[in-house]
């Protein structure tokens, strides 16, 4: 008996070493360390964000801004270190120009693990740091940097916050040049008004926009082209043709002899004749004075008969010029015809409604080259009714990778 409580004593006396041994608290410690510089490096990271963000005059919106309490402000200071508003008055600028980020106080037990953030990841910055006593505490090659009483009373600093200084230089107001009042100018023929040398002067036109005759200036090809504008009337047998820069109407009877089923031409850019074929001795050739009606569909074994017109008020028909052959395929141009679609085509869509057309055949499919390539369902849910229908998936919604609206729609 003496045995068995001297091991339950052992393995106890073993468990509580265990639990409080120097390598767990070790352990411990380090991991609340390196939690608390991880939550410190996150402030000092926002602090600069925002700080940037003011100095480029733009927004910087994240969560850590509310989280940290981070605020930048523009405060302006006169020779006397005053506050004064941070603009140009009658060509003066203020004599000191800050821009200041803070955020809530550090708990001060965490003031050398942040001043080591600060050395560690921000060393080129002289003016970020904890604000104590009046001065800015940085951490780094710079021990301390003063704040300005008006700034620590205007933005109510408090030992213990992070705070960002900058100071910079209101840029100068940009100068407006207007043209002087003067009366108006009046130039003679062949110059042009233009405003030179801080006034208005009258010059030559350009010689190369300056056409003369009955050219105009083409500023693609920058050249001068005959003005189709001026082109005269001429008689019936005569033609207009560009002459030394001015349009005249010639004689279109050459001594150029061309032989059958040809007449001449005059080449308006080489002003020769030159012999074409004669478009009068051409027959026009007037294919498909018989169409043959291909367009009938109807289920294997069925009687079908034989319309005049075998395309509904939801297809158009097209005939082939060689073969004379007509088919009707579905036309999507006439979905919002009544006789085609009797409801409203508006409701008819988005991810559980979609248009479909209701094909009869396979071989009434092979003809519409809008669906090339894409599988077409004939089944019992698939109206072949030729005409354009609504289909509702309901909570299944459309497949859209095997839906093609309007002629298409499969659901999930």
């Amino acid at each position: 008996m003496n045995i068995f409580i001297m091991m339950l004593v052992a393995i106890f006396m073993l468990g509580f070493y265990m639990m409080n041994s120097p390598s767990q608290r070790v352990q411990e410690q380090e991991t609340e360390y390196a939690i608390t510089k991880s939550d410190l490096r996150s402030v000092a990271d926002c602090a600069m964000a925002q700080h940037n963000a003011k100095i480029k005059g733009r927004t910087f919106q994240d969560i850590c801004l509310e989280q940290n309490q981070i605020k930048s402000e523009s405060v302006c200071l006169n020779s006397s270190l005053r506050k004064t508003e941070c603009a140009i008055v009658r060509n003066k600028k203020p004599e000191y120009s800050y821009i200041i980020t803070t955020t809530k106080k550090i708990p001060e037990q965490n003031y050398n693990n942040m001043l080591e953030i600060i050395e560690q990841y921000f060393p080129d910055t002289t003016s970020f740091g904890i604000f104590l006593d009046g001065k800015i505490m940085t951490g780094g090659q710079a021990a301390s940097e003063a704040v300005p009483d008006e700034i620590i009373n205007e933005m109510k600093l408090e030992n213990g916050q992070l705070v960002y200084l900058t100071q910079y230089e209101i840029p100068d107001t940009e100068t407006e040049f207007t043209a002087p009042v003067q009366s108006d100018l009046v130039c003679p023929v062949g110059t042009i008004k233009t405003y030179r040398f801080s006034r208005w002067q009258c010059i030559p036109y350009n010689t190369k926009t300056d056409c003369g005759g009955d050219t105009i200036w083409d500023s693609e090809l920058l050249e001068c082209v005959p003005d189709e504008s001026k082109k005269p009337l001429c008689a019936s047998q005569q033609t207009a043709v560009i002459v030394d820069d001015v349009w005249e109407c010639v004689n279109p009877f050459p001594e150029k002899v061309c032989p059958d089923n040809m007449v001449a031409r005059l080449n308006y850019t080489t002003l020769e004749w030159e012999c074409v074929a004669d478009p009068t001795s051409n027959d026009t050739v007037k294919k498909c004075d018989n169409i043959v009606n291909g367009a009938i569909y109807g289920a294997i074994g069925s009687t079908v008969r034989v319309p005049s017109s075998s395309c509904t008020d939801c297809e158009k028909m097209l005939t082939d010029p060689e073969t004379c052959i007509s088919v009707c395929v579905p036309d999507p141009e006439k979905i919002n015809s009544p006789e085609c679609y009797p409801g409203d085509v508006k409701e008819c869509s988005g991810d559980t409604k979609g248009f479909y057309f209701g094909f009869p055949s396979y071989s009434y499919v092979s003809n519409v080259e809008a669906i090339k390539g894409k599988s077409v369902v004939l089944d019992r849910k698939h109206s072949q009714n030729r005409k354009f229908n609504c289909m509702d998936c309901g909570d299944r919604g459309i497949d859209k990778d095997k839906s093609f609206p309007p002629y298409i729609t499969v659901c999930k």
